[in-house]
């Protein structure tokens, strides 16, 4: 606290006689009046009201001194310094609240991130399937392109029939270029001429099925 006091003009004889001490008369007041109001207080409370400790301050001390010769002209208080037990518990206090707001950016950033990968997950996977049915559409588009065309070509000949030739000669391309390549070790078992009958059919099973929409 600081508190600025003066001698009254019309009590002098009372400022000169009837204390030896001004000062430390002062003191014990203002300490007095403080130990009055800051224990009702919590420590932000005593902070933020520092005005009204200094105004109750100065209103005892108005009645007080008055009758002593001395009138208090301003009564501040100038700093609240706690113990220092006090401060590591607010500095303790006030890293904790930092570290959980730091801790729930870093949980909201965490939200955000897997949110937008879980997206472009979705939006990769969606047009991977698209891609995957175009080119289906694609192939099925060009095989009856080549059945229309041989049919015309080729008269009392079947869609069977057509689809016939057209595996079995990407099959036979298949085969030389595996055959084309020095370093294939690809052993394909059973293969014979007799079982190429058997072996369309299983490639024209796999071709509806893969044709099928999912």
């Amino acid at each position: 606290m600081a508190v600025q006091y003066h001698v009254l003009p019309d009590k002098v004889y009372e400022a000169f006689y009837r204390l030896s001490l001004p000062q430390q008369q002062i003191e014990s007041y203002v300490f007095n009046v403080v130990l009055g109001h800051v224990p009702k207080m919590n420590l932000d409370e005593a902070f933020e009201q520092q005005s009204s400790i200094a105004l109750a301050v100065k209103q005892e001390l108005d009645e007080v001194m008055a009758g002593f010769g001395y009138g208090i002209v301003k009564a501040l208080v100038t700093d609240i310094i706690p113990d220092d037990k006090v401060k590591l518990a607010m500095n303790d206090i006030n890293a904790a609240q930092r570290e959980q707001v730091a801790a729930n950016a870093r949980g909201e950033a965490e939200k955000i991130l897997k949110v937008k990968q879980a997206e472009g997950e979705a939006a990769s996977k969606a047009l991977q399937g698209k891609g995957i049915a175009d080119q289906r559409k694609a192939i099925i588009d060009g095989l009856r392109e080549s059945v229309e065309l041989f049919q015309r070509g080729a008269e009392g000949s079947s869609a069977k029939d057509v689809m016939a030739m057209v595996l079995m000669t990407q099959y036979f391309d298949t085969l030389r270029e595996i055959g084309a390549s020095g370093k294939s070790n690809t052993i394909m078992m059973p293969h014979s001429p007799g079982g190429l009958n058997d072996f369309f059919d299983q490639l024209r099973s796999s071709f509806i099925v893969a044709s099928e929409p999912r």
